[in-house]
């Protein structure tokens, strides 16, 4: 089970943020607008920033589990070191620490416990709200992923392309990004995929989409994408593991949940267009059939 050490900063102000005085609610809100970056300030310039005073920073670090300021304000810089990894680093990190049990044990450990902690911080109302929007016909659907978080992307395309129309698929070489940029209507959704060594061009991707009054649906990790600013909704999964590489298993754990409920919620719909691809299938004989 996770610690309260374990949980990043951002994590422990989600989990507490009803806890918080409105004062504490103003810096937490000024501290999530540009994290981790925002609290690697001194005190002074963070509360001046946030329009609080410094005994309330001190105040809500302690309510967050830290004995003062400099404690949280290290657990952010140790955070930012870990964004920044590079798969030899990670790789390095993990083998330093390894126990010495099979990877397929250590691996199946770490996944659920990623799990366990995502589904902690999941809300299921901003989970339902995400579902209304793609379940949405009068809203299209734009979609994109990194250089590795493309894969996810093309999944969650594929499938919701069955379930409705209104899908697009925003192809990975940024050049062609101001076309599709071009085609969003206010009302529209972007579904973002971005992890840790987050990409330039995703952000500005998202920044040109929200000033377009586009809805952005963002999948991140437990640290954050810098697009979070002008996201609606994040979901936040765990994503470390026994490996150069990070997990994709929790982000697509909640995708599936998503494309399942989405499915759901426009049946009718969605089971003749089912229909009518399967006959698509049969007379293009995509798949063998054994009677």
């Amino acid at each position: 089970m996770k610690t309260p050490q374990s949980l990043t900063v951002a994590e422990r102000i989600r989990s507490r943020f009803d806890d918080l005085t409105r004062a504490e609610r103003q810096l937490a809100n000024a501290m999530l607008e540009n994290y981790p970056v925002s609290g690697l300030s001194s005190i002074t310039v963070i509360a001046e920033n946030s329009k609080v005073s410094t005994p309330t920073v001190v105040r809500m670090s302690k309510k967050l589990g830290f004995k003062g300021f400099p404690e949280l304000q290290g657990a952010l810089r140790a955070e930012v070191e870990a964004t920044i990894s590079n798969p030899i680093a990670k790789h390095n990190r993990w083998a330093e620490s390894a126990p010495d049990t099979h990877i397929l044990n250590r691996f199946a450990d770490a996944i659920i416990e990623n799990m366990r902690q995502s589904l902690r911080q999941l809300d299921p109302e901003e989970f339902n709200a995400v579902v209304e929007l793609l379940s949405d016909q009068n809203r299209s659907v734009h979609v994109v992923g990194g250089r590795l978080t493309r894969s996810l992307a093309d999944y969650f395309f594929t499938h919701m392309q069955v379930i409705r129309d209104g899908l697009t698929l925003v192809a990975s070489n940024s050049n062609t990004w101001p076309h599709y940029i071009l085609n969003m209507r206010a009302g529209d959704v972007l579904v973002v995929f971005d992890i840790r060594r987050y990409e330039r061009d995703i952000l500005r991707l998202a920044e040109m989409a929200k000033s377009k009054d586009v809805t952005l649906v963002l999948f991140t990790d437990q640290w954050g994408s810098p697009a979070a600013k002008f996201a609606t909704h994040s979901f936040h999964s765990r994503i470390e593991a026994p490996s150069a590489w990070d997990s994709s298993v929790v982000t697509m754990f909640i995708v599936e949940a998503i494309i399942a409920a989405v499915q759901t919620e426009n049946w009718s719909e969605t089971k003749g267009r089912m229909k009518a691809l399967e006959d698509l299938f049969d007379r293009t004989k995509l798949f063998k059939k054994f009677i």
